[in-house]
């Protein structure tokens, strides 16, 4: 197989002419979810709100402290909703950025660039699918099973965590009308076997002809795997450090297998998400 260059990759298009915003943003909630995610909910009317299911946008995180973070933060779109002007990101608070992300207020405000990025797609011929995430890879996925929703598609969601209080988002997705069978580090039940096991029981009853999932590579190479051998349609949403969002720095080059090449893809510009057949082990 032969390695793509950089050169490769097909140039940046204008970043202007894509229906991008920088948009002032108003906190209207910053609330803790359990003891290492927070949810926040922004006043952002106009272009942001019509973000699609896993696009992105790069959110300034304010100095706070000692942490003072240079770069924007991306992060899937959790909820938009252009009726209300509203748009939702679920967080984890690891570091620096985040840090500061959590430190904002009510009727304080913050700069989001987006939406970015290309969003989830659901083949005509799809009745079902299978979402299986785990931390915030699950709020990547909850707009799409949403989106399913609309377009009559039925869902699965496979939520897995360490323990009962990592689990993320099983309520969104009910609320989507998914059928949501929850898998944990604690009791045993996300190991690898037991999760196959219930993919191909999903697909055995009928009700898998896509796969997607986000946040976890294990889980990503099993679902690549049996949809190889079922022969299912995938999508992967993939998570990379970024600095600009648009293209323009090749911070997010990652490696993908494209008809047996290995060919460099930015994951901000081409992404985040890609056909799961085309995604390497990270």
């Amino acid at each position: 197989m032969r390695q793509h260059s950089f050169a490769d990759v097909p140039p940046v298009a204008d970043a202007f002419s894509a229906q991008v915003a920088d948009t002032a943003a108003r906190v209207v909630a910053n609330d803790w979810v359990n003891a290492e995610y927070k949810l926040i909910v922004l006043d952002a009317p106009g272009l942001a709100a019509t973000a699609e299911a896993g696009q992105f946008f790069n959110i300034e995180c304010p100095v706070v402290g000692e942490d003072k973070p240079f770069f924007r933060r991306p992060m899937s779109t959790y909820a938009a909703d252009a009726v209300t002007g509203r748009v939702e990101f679920l967080y984890k608070v690891a570091g620096a950025g985040t840090r500061g992300l959590a430190a904002l207020e009510p009727d304080e405000t913050t700069r989001i660039l987006g939406p970015l990025g290309v969003g989830f797609t659901l083949p005509e011929d799809i009745g079902s699918i299978v979402v299986l995430g785990r931390g915030v890879g699950l709020a990547t996925l909850a707009p799409l099973a949403e989106m399913a929703r609309g377009r009559g598609v039925a869902v699965t969601a496979i939520v897995s965590a360490r323990g009962p209080e990592q689990v993320l988002s099983v309520e969104r997705f009910r609320d989507a009308g998914a059928a949501v069978e929850i898998v944990l580090d604690s009791d045993g039940s996300s190991d690898m076997a037991n999760v196959e096991a219930i993919l191909r029981r999903l697909h055995a009853e009928g009700r898998a002809d896509g796969f997607y999932t986000c946040g976890s590579n294990r889980l990503m190479l099993l679902m690549q795997n049996l949809a190889a051998e079922l022969g299912i349609y995938g999508e992967v949403a993939m998570e990379q450090q970024m600095a600009c969002g648009l293209g323009m720095c090749f911070c997010c080059v990652r490696n993908f297998n494209v008809e047996g090449e290995i060919v460099s893809k930015r994951v901000c510009w081409d992404g985040p998400v890609f056909p799961l057949a085309e995604a390497t082990s990270w």
